[in-house]
């Protein structure tokens, strides 16, 4: 998920809108089937689901899975926070 492009892909479709694969192509320098995997990847961690609607895949954002996502994050990132301050006052106690 932190991947650039990833992260880019996600905001585009914030808004709730479903988008298509030649509308979340805009702006990147990728080709669609670079896209594709990203979308492909992103689908797969459930962030984003897609349907056909005629010839055509629409993407949207699961903002479920995407709060669920950054509940775990901010747990992981406070747990590794305390963990580096215990160590850094580990290190900087007095030898005795």
């Amino acid at each position: 998920m932190g991947d650039k492009t990833r992260l880019t892909i996600i905001h585009k479709l914030l808004d709730g809108s479903e988008q298509s694969l030649s509308s979340l192509t805009e702006g990147f320098s990728l080709t669609r089937q670079g896209i594709s995997r990203h979308l492909d990847a992103l689908t797969q961690s459930g962030l984003i689901s897609r349907h056909r609607v005629g010839r055509e895949t629409r993407y949207r954002l699961q903002h479920e899975q995407l709060h669920r996502a950054k509940t775990y994050l901010e747990r992981a990132s406070k747990q590794w926070d305390d963990a580096i301050t215990r160590l850094s006052n580990h290190l900087t106690e007095p030898s005795q």
